[in-house]
Formats: C-alpha cells, sequence, structure tokens
C-alpha cells in the first residue's frame, strides 16, 4: 500500500501556478502547484527535534485553492502518494526524484482550521 500523511509548515510562499495539456487530450488544461513542507520528528541521539523536507505535487481545484490560500509558515496536512519521476538529463544519465503526489490538504489549527480540500 503506498499511502501518506504528512503534518508540517510550508516551506515558502506558493509558486506560480501551471496550468498542463494531459497528453494525448484535448479540453482544458489541469493546475498543478509544487511546494514543500517541513516535518518535525525527534533525534534520540542528539535530542532535538529535526525537520525532514518533504517536496510535494498538488494537481486540479485543489492547487488553485492551495496557490491562493497557504502561505509560507502555514500548518498544513497533506494526504497523498510517494511518486517518482524518472528523466534523462542532458549527458545522457538518468536522474530521478521522489515526491508525494497529493491528493488533499487541511489547514491544521490557525483561522483556517476548519477548511479542508479533497479530492
Amino acid at each position: 500500500m503506498n499511502s501518506v500523511v504528512l503534518v508540517g509548515r510550508v516551506g515558502q510562499d506558493p509558486e506560480q501556478i501551471k496550468y498542463i495539456m494531459p497528453k494525448g487530450e484535448q479540453g482544458e488544461a489541469i493546475a498543478v502547484v509544487n511546494f514543500s513542507i517541513a516535518v518535525n520528528r525527534w533525534n534520540a541521539r542528539t535530542k532535538a527535534r529535526e525537520a525532514d523536507w518533504f517536496n510535494v505535487q498538488l494537481w486540479g481545484k485543489k492547487a488553485e485553492t492551495y496557490s491562493e490560500w497557504v502561505k509560507k509558515g502555514a500548518l498544513i496536512s497533506v494526504e497523498g502518494k510517494i511518486a517518482l519521476d524518472r528523466w534523462q538529463t542532458p549527458d545522457g544519465e538518468t536522474a530521478e526524484k521522489y515526491y508525494i503526489k497529493a491528493k488533499s490538504f487541511e489547514f491544521v489549527g490557525g483561522k483556517n482550521e476548519s477548511q479542508t480540500v479533497a479530492g
């Protein structure tokens, strides 16, 4: 089973939202936004909290809502799955990157705590 739930702080204000036309399809372009969140964990060896950073990708109406309402430092939860992108570099080598393909996000705490965006 490939399922991930993370709660963390948004690392930066939303990037410029992009609209992508699905391959081989006609119709409207789909919104996509990429962002990162820092998730705290306890390090027993150093007896301190440390942050792990995760790249997240969000599609469709949820991406538009995220871009409009989420700001740097906001505490959110993200639900989705781990995904892998592979591509060829200009040198001909294969590169890869793991990220979270989100299906929903939710504000945690603060004035927007009741707002949920689900897929």
